[in-house]
């Protein structure tokens, strides 16, 4: 593939990850290119399974459908909560993350964000506690997937926990660290709501170079009861634009870097 066809493939996966889906129209308006060109792109994504195409456009693959749990109560309300807020704050987490790094995905629905919107991006090394984002990226022939090892403890959440897990990440170092969490308090830190947990994310927030924690408004100024990392640990906080200057002030006065999207 051509550096131009990279860069106008690269465009449409980000016009489609904010929008879900788009017309033919749309990307020849958008990327001011031939039809021909755009129907070529869309045949080629569709075939390496990262979009589908739908009459007169595209749309991206949804996401997968973890089937023992699809008619879960708990699951779906914790996948949809926020979906929206989390979808725009995980493109904007992707942003970040440079070729040839090695990054760190905590389990959360919100990291869970993260690594699908890293499916067409290439030399990349992902490590994570999550088997759900382990699934979702496995068949990426850009990415690298490690999965700490560990037991899953609560099936809803998909997350590795215990020694195993604690020990893999001795042996890791990470340049991002994208940390999922239950609340985030510019004075108590970062909280999850239970203890195993947060030992397994806090192994991965020491091998981290740089922390980023990705949470919607609503996590903001929670505490809840399992410490994964005082405040001094983190370097970026990602949320939404429901977050109160007053927060963000709170955040920034502890020098961290708050983006609101």
């Amino acid at each position: 593939m051509s550096d131009r066809q990279q860069r106008r493939t690269d465009r449409i996966l980000k016009l489609l990850l904010h929008k879900g889906s788009v017309s033919v129209t749309e990307l020849i308006s958008s990327l001011r290119t031939s039809a021909p060109s755009i129907r070529r792109d869309l045949t080629r994504l569709e075939a390496q399974g990262l979009i589908r195409r739908t009459h007169g456009g595209a749309a991206l693959v949804q996401e997968l459908l973890y089937e023992p749990f699809r008619y879960d109560a708990a699951f779906q309300t914790r996948q949809h909560l926020f979906v929206k807020e989390k979808r725009h704050i995980a493109i904007a987490a992707a942003e970040l993350i440079q070729e040839n790094e090695t990054i760190g995905l905590t389990a959360g629905t919100t990291t869970t964000w993260v690594a699908r919107s890293l499916r067409h991006r290439s030399n990349i090394t992902v490590v994570t506690n999550a088997v759900n984002i382990g699934m979702e990226l496995c068949n990426m022939p850009g990415l690298k997937v490690h999965l700490t090892g560990g037991y899953v403890r609560w099936p809803w959440s998909f997350s590795l926990i215990g020694e195993a897990a604690s020990n893999f990440m001795r042996d890791i170092f990470l340049d991002k660290l994208f940390l999922s969490v239950s609340g985030i308090d510019p004075e108590r830190g970062t909280t999850t709501n239970e203890s195993d947990e947060a030992l397994s994310f806090r192994a991965m927030v020491k091998q981290a170079k740089e922390v980023i924690v990705v949470a919607d408004s609503s996590k903001l100024g929670v505490v809840t009861s399992a410490l994964i990392c005082p405040i001094q640990d983190v370097d970026v906080l990602v949320t939404d634009a429901g977050a109160s200057d007053e927060m963000v002030a709170a955040f920034a006065k502890k020098e961290i870097r708050v983006t609101r999207i």
